[in-house]
Parts: structure tokens; C-alpha cells; sequence
């Protein structure tokens, strides 16, 4: 099945992985729930009758409930993109002075248009919000970032979303262990928090205490849980995996990620999914891949070529994972 993607931007984004999740999960469960909507790729691809939609960013929340009570329709985001794409295309310092005004409109007003706007705007699709929760992502420096076809792209992500939407489905704004004290035995939860030891969140910073409440929580869930993760990289590995997550069942796959402000940032990485559910019948590592992708490759020719050269890192420093018992 076609992945179908979201309207809005934001790093770490699951649409490549989202079939691998899919088969993992499988379609046997009641109610989905996310604790870390963010972008909603997930939870949308997997279509169920039932939902709780959380996040701790009150912006995410509001666009998709806008969309889900028809404020926020596709001839709406068509009208405001076109009128706010024209704006910046002729606004002074190659646009940069326009996309200040909408951000600061938006840090004012918290708009879910102006939302949109900033997260298809911002330099390399990135999510960032101060410690005041103000948006402070620079602009792409693409005056004419909101041609006729980008535009179009995005309305039809925003109309697919909404023909998508369930009447059973809830979008709530709230911390994500409040989240999941609501799941009940028969529903499946989702997680995709902050990657410890990688990045910051896009709204809250996630600290060590909050990944150790997260496992607590999940350890206690009467319900199925999938959980998104990195395992290592080709420098370090993610010593959250022993300290909090070793005592479940744990895939992994290759994967590379093109957010990050510096090209030497965008780099491969093995995502792990742990889960407290049986995973026979799944490779331990890159279930269902017959092809390196292909950045992959060429990321690993080069640094093969740095090693040989003495200029850089033992690539593969660390193994990947195995099956953890339940």
C-alpha cells in the first residue's frame, strides 16, 4: 500500500520507514495510539477505526483538529499559500523579510496556517521551538519556495489527510504518559519520541529521567507497544537500548536521515523498533530489504575510501542488534 504523506514537515520524519512498521504491527488491534504524534505519518498510514492522537506541542495538535472540524480544508490552505507564496517571492532580502513577519505572527497568534507556512519554509524541513516555545527555525532561502506545483503538492496532502480522518479519532494535546495511561489491553501504541543522545525535541528537550519514565510507563501498559529508536551509528551506539529497553523484543534496520544544518550530520543510522509483542517470523536485522538504499552505499564507499586514506572513522564500529527475549 501507498505511503501517504503528511502536510507537515518535521525532522525524523517515519514515511520510509512506515511500511516496516506496518508489517511489524500488523492489523490486528482495537484502538492506535500515539503519545508523539508529531508529523502524523504513522498513524494515518495504518488507518484504524480508532485513535488518540497526543502531543506535547499545542501546534501539531491544533492544525490536524482544524483539518478534522473543516476550518482547515484544502481550498483554505490553497487560498492562503498562494496569497502568503506571493508575499514572500516579492518580499525584500530574497524573501527572508516576509517569512520573519509570518513567524513572528505566528510566535503572536500561533495560527495553524502560519504553522504550515513556517514548516514548509524553514531551512531543511526542520521543527525547532525555543524554551518559550517560539519557532526559531531560519528560513530555506527559496524566495520562490511556494510555486503553483508545491503548492499543489501540499493541498493534496492536506485533502488526502482529511478524506483520511476517522470520526473515531481524537486529537489531544498532552504529555505523553498521560497519553499512555489511556491505552487498555487490545489497543496498539505507537512511540516515536526524541532520540536520546541525538537531537532535541522539537518542542521539549527529552531528558534521561524522561526516557526512564517512558520505559516505566510502557513496561506497566496493558496494551501492545511499538517503539521507534536508534541503535548505533558508525561512531557511538545508543546506551539507552541496555539501560532501558534490553528486556524486549528489538528489530533493526539500516536507514539514513537527510535532516540535520551540516552535511556531515546526514548520515546513516540503524533505527531499532522494540516491542513487547512475539517477533517470529521477522529478521533480526533489515526484515525485507533486497537493496541497500542507495545514499547508503555511496555514504560507505566514501567512508571506506577516508579509512584507506587514514582520514576517518572505522566504518560498522558496532554490531547490530539481535532479537532481545520477551
Amino acid at each position: 500500500m501507498k505511503t501517504i504523506v503528511p502536510p507537515l514537515k518535521c525532522q525524523g520524519i517515519k514515511t520510509k520507514l512506515v511500511p516496516w512498521i506496518r508489517e511489524v504491527v500488523g492489523d490486528s488491534f482495537g484502538r492506535w495510539i500515539e503519545p508523539f504524534m508529531g508529523s502524523g505519518v504513522v498513524g494515518f498510514n495504518m488507518q484504524p477505526q480508532s485513535a488518540i492522537f497526543g502531543d506535547s506541542n499545542p501546534h501539531i495538535i491544533a492544525f490536524y483538529k482544524g483539518i478534522q472540524s473543516g476550518q482547515i480544508t484544502p481550498k483554505v490552505v490553497k487560498a492562503y499559500l498562494q496569497e502568503e507564496g506571493e508575499l514572500l517571492r516579492n518580499a525584500e532580502e530574497e524573501g527572508y523579510v516576509h517569512y520573519r513577519f509570518v513567524r513572528d505572527r505566528f510566535n503572536e497568534s500561533g495560527s495553524p496556517l502560519d504553522f504550515l507556512f513556517l514548516s514548509r519554509a524553514g531551512f531543511n524541513g526542520m521543527m525547532r521551538f525555543s524554551k518559550k516555545g517560539r519557532w526559531n527555525i531560519p528560513f530555506c532561502k527559496k524566495p520562490d519556495r511556494f510555486a503553483q506545483a508545491y503548492v499543489t503538492k501540499i493541498v493534496n496532502q492536506v485533502d488526502t489527510f482529511a478524506k483520511c480522518m476517522k470520526p473515531n479519532w481524537s486529537f489531544v494535546h498532552q504529555d505523553c504518559l498521560a497519553t499512555i495511561a489511556q491505552a487498555q489491553a487490545g489497543d496498539v501504541i505507537y512511540c516515536d519520541p526524541p532520540y536520546l543522545g541525538r537531537y532535541t525535541d522539537y518542542f521539549n528537550n527529552w531528558t534521561e529521567e524522561d526516557e526512564a519514565k517512558l520505559a516505566t510507563a510502557l513496561h506497566k501498559t496493558p496494551a501492545k507497544f511499538i517503539m521507534s529508536s536508534w541503535h548505533h551509528n558508525d561512531y557511538r551506539e545508543n546506551t539507552a537500548i541496555s539501560s532501558y529497553w534490553s528486556d524486549f523484543n528489538i528489530l533493526t534496520r539500516d536507514h539514513f536521515y537527510h535532516s540535520g544544518a551540516k552535511e556531515e550530520n546526514r548520515r546513516s543510522i540503524v533505527e531499532a523498533l522494540i516491542c513487547n509483542f512475539d517477533l517470529n517470523g521477522f529478521d533480526a536485522h533489515n526484515h525485507g530489504i533486497t537493496e541497500r538504499p542507495q545514499q547508503l552505499i555511496l555514504l560507505e564507499q566514501a567512508e571506506k575510501y577516508k579509512t584507506q586514506q587514514g582520514d576517518g572513522p572505522n566504518h560498522h564500529a558496532f554490531g547490530t542488534s539481535v532479537m532481545a527475549p520477551a
